[in-house]
């Protein structure tokens, strides 16, 4: 595996010229056009506008959420590429486990994510070599230990913001005049599908409004990290296997 320490020091931009001049078409960036997401992609309109953007459409997004990919879309010129889930996989989970089990347990919310997040983002990524996303180490404890750049299963995966904290985020977004999601103004500090994100507290965690009915769980959906909190390193198993193991 290629040693990437050297470019643990770059900053955001530097770090995505070096992935633009050594990936090129096999570049992209994944976002939820969140406020690091939007960074990023500030950022990669200002050094190649041919760099292609993904958005998964997991079929439970916010309404503003869509807002965003038109926003983007006249804002910067990407033509943002939506993904979705397989229907069948989604088709076989709901008649199963209902449209809403996700509020049943965490093994049933997994298996939500998995379908409708997890397999169809790694299949649009099987068409790249690297990709973009917007973590923070600030974010969560699962997220601590993250590095700029990482290799996943012959996949190189980069974090530009990874050292930033979310004032830096802030500031820049005031400096550029990047447009933000419009939940942000109603509470939100982190967000995902409509049913599983609340606007949060004073005083909680900026995850703390995802799947805030659980406890002692990670606040992850398994992109990047594994249900124990470890980073993801590919599917372990089928739909079917999980889809066995919910009903267990």
């Amino acid at each position: 595996m290629p040693a990437y320490d050297e470019l643990e020091s770059l900053d955001p931009q530097d770090l995505l010229r070096w992935a633009v001049d050594t990936y090129g078409d096999s570049l992209v960036i994944s976002t939820s056009f969140q406020r690091e997401g939007m960074v990023i992609l500030d950022m990669a309109s200002r050094i190649h506008l041919g760099i292609r953007v993904i958005t998964l459409d997991t079929g439970r997004l916010p309404e503003e959420t869509h807002h965003m990919i038109e926003i983007v879309r006249r804002r910067y010129g990407f033509r943002v590429e939506t993904v979705f889930p397989d229907y069948d996989e989604v088709e076989e989970m709901v008649s199963r486990h209902g449209p809403n089990l996700f509020y049943q347990n965490a093994p049933m919310r997994m298996l939500c994510c998995e379908v409708r997040k997890v397999r169809p983002l790694q299949r649009k990524l099987a068409e790249f070599r690297a990709w973009v996303a917007g973590l923070r180490r600030s974010q969560s404890a699962t997220r601590s230990g993250l590095r700029k750049v990482e290799e996943e299963n012959g996949l190189v995966k980069l974090s530009p913001l990874a050292d930033w904290t979310g004032q830096q985020v802030a500031d820049y977004i005031r400096l550029h005049h990047v447009p933000e999601h419009p939940l942000y103004a109603r509470g939100y500090a982190s967000i995902g599908c409509a049913p599983c994100t609340r606007a949060v507290q004073p005083g909680e965690a900026e995850r703390a409004g995802r799947w805030w009915w659980e406890r002692d769980t990670p606040k992850e959906c398994g992109i990047h990290f594994s249900p124990d909190g470890s980073v993801r390193r590919g599917p372990d198993v089928t739909v079917g296997e999980m889809l066995k193991g919910a009903n267990a």
